[in-house]
């Protein structure tokens, strides 16, 4: 039900984190949300590239600006009562950039925020052609963002992209470099093996976050191995959004082609179960409550 965000989503992400691998399911907007919330994740992801293909139809190229991540962030954690870590990009440009990004990321209600090394206009984490910062630039955005954070649980992690332009060594070295800058936790991206997740668990001391995607550089691996190697979160940031994309799709032809959605209606929710998972009937009865308060006797 609509309701405040948590008071200190950051506290409770690290509590979840201090009791095994935590499973963040990938959402991109208020319903998606609702609905992973619903089925029982613990913590969700605010994907940039959902968001950015949702709600523009655009691919993930630093179209979306900070202003909208953070009022979907706000919408997300409106509705869903759990932590939720969001893709903040490369911080949607310098330090400056950085450092509202946080405020703002932060005062919508999150529990953490990534920030990237890549030159931006960036590109997916599994694609050939990306380019880095320098490793001192990064730094001085960690730092804007550690500087700028209100609560102090909250979780600023660095996402380095370097295992795919320098190398898994050059990747590690500048994990440790932002570590000591002060990211709460490193996102090793486009990681492609096991062996290699790894040497990034036993080269950096701090919670890592795997990003299990899919038809990517990282071949699929459970929740459960990512545990056994040591890691805190695991993020399926386009699953859903790549089934519900299908489904869609899939619809629309179908509709268009018999002109009727009569063969549509067994894979629909129905009404009644649409009405159930956003709790139609506690906000006409919460509304009803108000009005009786103030009844005159």
């Amino acid at each position: 039900m609509l309701q405040p965000p948590l008071a200190s989503p950051g506290r409770a992400l690290r509590d979840l984190m201090r009791h095994g691998v935590v499973t963040l399911p990938g959402v991109f907007n208020a319903i998606t949300a609702k609905a992973a919330h619903t089925a029982g994740a613990p913590a969700l992801y605010l994907t940039g590239a959902g968001v950015t293909n949702a709600l523009l139809g655009v691919p993930d190229i630093a179209l979306l600006t900070q202003t909208e991540m953070a009022q979907q962030a706000a919408y997300v954690c409106q509705i869903a009562p759990i932590p939720v870590v969001a893709d903040a990009d490369t911080g949607y440009g310098e330090t400056w950039n950085v450092a509202r990004a946080t405020i703002e990321l932060e005062r919508a209600g999150l529990a953490g925020i990534h920030l990237e090394d890549q030159i931006s206009p960036k590109r997916c984490g599994h694609l050939e052609g990306k380019a880095l910062i320098e490793p001192s630039a990064m730094a001085a955005k960690l730092r804007a963002a550690v500087d700028s954070k209100r609560d102090p649980d909250f979780l600023i992690i660095a996402r380095t992209d370097a295992r795919g332009v320098e190398g898994l060594s050059a990747a590690i070295d500048r994990a440790k470099l932002y570590v000591g800058h002060g990211a709460d936790a490193i996102f090793p991206e486009g990681l492609q093996s096991e062996e290699e997740f790894a040497a990034f668990r036993e080269g950096v001391s701090v919670p890592l976050l795997a990003n299990m995607t899919e038809f990517g550089k990282t071949p699929i691996i459970s929740v459960s191995r990512f545990g056994e190697l040591g890691y805190q979160m695991v993020i399926f940031p386009m699953t859903a959004f790549r089934v519900m994309l299908k489904a869609v799709t899939e619809t629309y032809a179908e509709l268009l082609d018999k002109g009727t959605q009569a063969d549509l209606l067994d894979r629909m929710r129905t009404r009644a179960e649409l009405y159930a998972l956003i709790e139609y009937d506690r906000y006409t009865g919460q509304d009803q409550a108000w009005a009786d308060a103030t009844a005159s006797p």
